[in-house]
C-alpha cells in the first residue's frame, strides 16, 4: 500500500510533468511529449519476452534492476545510468498499454527517492521484496493519473451517462487500454458501480463453460452503501455474463441480474458485458443507478 504522503509526492510530481510539458488537457494524453521532456531515450524495437539472456549482461556493472518477477513477465524495463526506456515490441498492437508501461517506467525514473535509492546500490546488492513491490505499486499510481490526467478523467466521465460505452469513450480520449479505464472509472466513480474481471478458460476442448475471478473492484459509494457482494471465484453457465461469453457476445449493454451482498441482503442491478479477448469485464451497477449525462456517447 501506497501511504497518503507519497501519494501527493507522486500526484505532484505527475502534474508538474503533464503541465511542463504540455500535455495538460492534451487528449489522447501525449506520452511522448511526456517522455522527451523527461530526458529520456525509449527503445520499443526490442521483444523482451524472447530476448537472448546477454542483453541483460550489460547492465551488470550498472544500477538498473529489473523489478518485475521474472523476465517472461518483464514489457518494459529502466536504464537509469543510460536514461533509456526500453519497451516490449509486442505493445505496438496495444496502444492504451504501451502508454501505460512507458509512463510505468517513466515513474521509475522520475520518483527521486527511487533514483537514489537504486543509484546507491552496490552491483551485487538487491532490493528487499517489500521494496520492490513498493516501487512497483508507486510506479504504477504514477502511470495511472498521468495518464487519465488527474481530476481531467473525472470531469469528462461525470459528461457521460452510466456505463461501459462511456467507457469505452474515455478509453480513446485519454489514450488507454480499456482495462485500465474501466478500473479507474469504477475506483474514482461517485456512483455506486462494481467491476468484474474475469479470466478466459485455457483448455484443449473449449467446451468449458466456467469464467474465473481475476479481480473484483467497487467505487467508494458502492462500499459505502451496500457493502462487499457475495460472490463466488467461478462461474458457471447459470450466470447471464458467461452465457453472452459462451455465445460470443464482444459487448452487451442492457444485462440484468440479481446478486446478494455479505449482508445477505438481495441487490436487482443492471450489467454490461465487454469481452476484449483477454478478459471479459462485467460493470455491474444497481437497477436506477445513473449519470445525468450531458454528452450522447455514439459507439461505431
Amino acid at each position: 500500500m501506497i501511504d497518503e504522503v507519497t501519494k501527493k509526492d507522486i500526484e505532484k510530481i505527475s502534474y508538474e510533468l503533464l503541465k511542463s510539458s504540455k500535455s495538460l488537457d492534451i487528449f489522447p494524453t501525449p506520452v511522448d511529449s511526456i517522455l522527451n521532456y523527461s530526458d529520456f531515450v525509449a527503445d520499443n524495437k526490442i521483444d523482451l519476452l524472447n530476448i537472448e539472456h546477454s542483453f541483460f549482461e550489460k547492465f551488470k556493472d550498472s544500477s538498473i534492476k529489473i523489478l518485475q518477477s521474472g523476465i517472461s513477465k518483464v514489457k518494459g524495463m529502466f536504464d537509469r545510468r543510460e536514461k533509456t526506456i526500453y519497451i516490449d515490441i509486442g505493445l505496438d498492437k496495444n496502444l492504451g498499454k504501451k502508454n501505460f508501461v512507458q509512463l510505468h517506467e517513466i515513474g521509475h525514473g522520475v520518483l527521486g527517492w527511487q533514483n537514489e535509492m537504486m543509484l546507491c546500490l552496490d552491483n551485487d546488492d538487491t532490493l528487499s521484496p517489500e521494496i520492490e513491490e513498493q516501487f512497483e505499486q508507486e510506479a504504477n499510481y504514477f502511470a495511472s493519473i498521468t495518464l487519465f490526467q488527474h481530476d481531467r478523467f473525472i470531469q469528462e466521465a461525470e459528461k457521460l451517462k452510466l456505463g461501459l460505452s462511456s467507457v469505452m469513450a474515455l478509453s480513446k480520449k485519454f489514450g488507454a487500454s480499456v482495462h485500465a479505464t474501466l478500473r479507474n472509472y469504477v475506483l474514482k466513480s461517485k456512483n455506486k458501480c462494481a467491476l468484474l474481471v474475469l479470466n478466459h478458460p485455457i483448455n484443449e476442448n473449449g467446451h468449458t463453460n466456467i469464467l474465473t475471478t481475476r479481480d473484483l473492484f467497487y467505487s467508494p459509494l458502492f462500499l459505502q452503501e451496500l457493502g462487499e457482494l457475495n460472490l463466488p471465484e467461478k462461474f458457471g453457465f447459470k450466470w447471464a455474463f458467461v452465457q453472452d461469453y459462451k455465445f460470443k457476445k464482444r459487448f452487451n449493454d442492457n444485462g440484468s441480474i440479481s446478486l446478494v451482498t455479505l449482508n445477505g441482503e438481495e441487490l436487482k442491478a443492471n450489467y454490461h458485458f465487454f469481452n476484449s479477448t483477454y478478459n471479459s469485464f462485467v460493470f455491474i451497477f444497481p437497477k436506477g443507478e445513473k449519470n445525468k449525462a450531458k454528452t450522447k456517447v455514439i459507439l461505431s
